[in-house]
């Protein structure tokens, strides 16, 4: 198949520490990488326009191929001339294959190496995804970069069968990639092994022949310890080939960008800004700052002194708690938009300090910082809905 619609070239290379800037070229455009990738799992970002994502700096989204097979199916998405037109969002988008909420969202009824059978989360109904059905969706959907389905096995589970969700997930990688004849959607193959060192470097060296242009790391930030996602992302660099961008799934706390950039990932996605904003968590330089709580009522001060997004220049904490704690949509909103301008201003942070070759320089000042934390659990990094 060809790859004349996708391309990646590193720009530069950090003398200091090795991470790199690179630009991933797409039929929908160029990404500028590290990038960090706002989540639209229902063909929407939750609370935002698309504008209001292009305004704050987004160039890449996500959306989720089981929730769009389930509502509105992808037919009717196709009929609409697939994602980009279906929510107007003219920049790239990627898919993933709907594996993570088969096995975390449904009732399963049965896994073989065929595929898998489930119970919709939504109304009990019977559906069954294999390898060949998860591409037809995707390619159903139009997004530029598609993912290969894949057994994430849960974290925990013993070396013996985290072994053989990897070999199943090999077999249908191999699947996935014959069925797949699209050449605008570029197929990403996804490393899994679980928390096991040796597993994931056999995952790395069976699974980058099947990369053309960008690999995925999967099943990591599923409930382990930050330290031990760091530990498997330590194993997996020296196997990335440079001529492709590397996409660690599901992370996005501040801390997880930073530490993942400095082992060589390019490309990141989560829920986490605009989940924890509907809660009325905001991400700031000063750390997390949680809205609600009565400190708040009366300060007068934007949500982060050192930001320049809307939300902050034009509203105090006092009027975000007042909406927070009522209920009112346009908090969730203002502090979706100021956490997503957040991530999105500190990955041009990051990629500055790469130029500038002092991204170590950068790392320990941001380590240093109140804005450096392990606040957020492990468990609300998993993209699952």
């Amino acid at each position: 198949m060809s790859q004349s619609n996708f391309s990646f070239k590193e720009i530069h290379i950090c003398k200091q520490t090795g991470a790199r800037v690179g630009e991933f070229t797409t039929p929908h455009g160029v990404i500028k990488t590290p990038v960090f990738m706002p989540v639209g799992t229902q063909a929407t970002v939750k609370t935002l326009a698309p504008y209001e994502v292009e305004e704050l700096g987004a160039q890449i989204i996500l959306s989720n191929t089981y929730h769009l097979y389930m509502r509105p199916g992808e037919e009717i998405v196709r009929h609409n001339g697939g994602l980009h037109d279906f929510m107007n969002w003219h920049k790239p988008i990627l898919t993933d294959s709907g594996g993570f909420q088969v096995f975390s969202l449904s009732r399963l009824n049965k896994i073989t190496d065929d595929g898998v059978e489930f119970n919709s989360h939504l109304d009990g109904s019977r559906h069954y995804f294999t390898p060949e059905k998860s591409i037809d969706i995707q390619n159903a959907l139009g997004a530029d970069i598609i993912m290969a389905f894949d057994e994430c096995s849960a974290a925990g589970c013993d070396k013996e069968y985290s072994a053989h969700a990897l070999d199943r997930t090999l077999k249908w990688l191999d699947r996935c990639k014959a069925h797949h004849k699209n050449d605008k959607q570029m197929l990403f193959p996804i490393i899994q092994g679980n928390m096991y060192e040796d597993l994931r470097v056999k995952a790395a060296r069976e699974t980058i022949p099947y990369a053309d242009c960008g690999i995925a790391v999967g099943g990591l930030s599923v409930g382990e310890s930050k330290s031990v996602m760091y530990k498997m992302l330590d194993a997996l660099r020296p196997e990335y080939p440079r001529n492709m961008p590397r996409y660690l799934m599901g992370v996005g706390s501040p801390d997880c960008l930073a530490e993942g950039v400095l082992r060589g990932i390019d490309m990141f996605d989560c829920v986490l800004p605009t989940r924890t904003a509907r809660n009325g968590l905001a991400f700031t330089s000063e750390g997390k700052l949680t809205v609600r709580n009565a400190v708040y009522k009366e300060d007068l001060r934007p949500l982060d002194p050192d930001c320049d997004c809307y939300a902050c220049k034009n509203f105090s904490r006092s009027y975000l708690r007042h909406l927070v704690n009522t209920g009112e949509t346009l908090g969730a909103r203002l502090i979706s938009y100021h956490n997503l301008y957040y991530l999105t201003r500190l990955m041009e942070k990051i990629r500055a300090a790469i130029l500038s070759d002092s991204y170590g320089d950068f790392m320990a000042e941001f380590r240093a910082r109140k804005e450096y934390t392990d606040n957020v659990k492990p468990t609300d990094l998993c993209d699952a809905i």
